[in-house]
């Protein structure tokens, strides 16, 4: 006769591996930010030392491609967090918050395309 998965205490693991899951994609998401604004710092600084004005447009073009991978992380470990027995109110959190982190990202993309179609024109 088999154990139940609740018996083995395999819910349990398998929650504690999301959960872990879910704070590693955080993290990632995390460091994906830290690593746009070191950039962002480094090519702004090399342009001002260098005696040439900066370039604001395509230095917020840059960042906004890091804060758009970074919104997608964040809104996977919140997929991640109700993957397992979610109950009612976290789904309708996570609704909420995909459908914000979603027009954020969808309006980021607008005027990512908007700027660089301008630097082609």
């Amino acid at each position: 006769m088999l154990m139940s998965p609740q018996l083995a205490g395999v819910e349990e693991w398998v929650q504690s591996l999301v959960l872990w899951l879910k704070l590693g994609v955080e993290a990632c998401g995390a460091l994906v930010i830290a690593a746009g604004v070191l950039l962002l710092a480094g090519r702004y600084l090399r342009q001002a030392l260098s005696g040439q004005r900066p370039d604001y447009n395509q230095l917020r073009l840059a960042f906004a491609r890091f804060l758009a991978l970074a919104l997608e992380l964040q809104l996977a470990a919140d997929i991640l967090s109700t993957a397992v027995a979610p109950s009612w109110d976290q789904i309708g959190k996570l609704g909420a918050i995909a459908v914000l982190r979603t027009a954020l990202n969808y309006f980021l993309a607008r005027e990512m395309r908007e700027t660089e179609s301008a630097r082609a024109a």
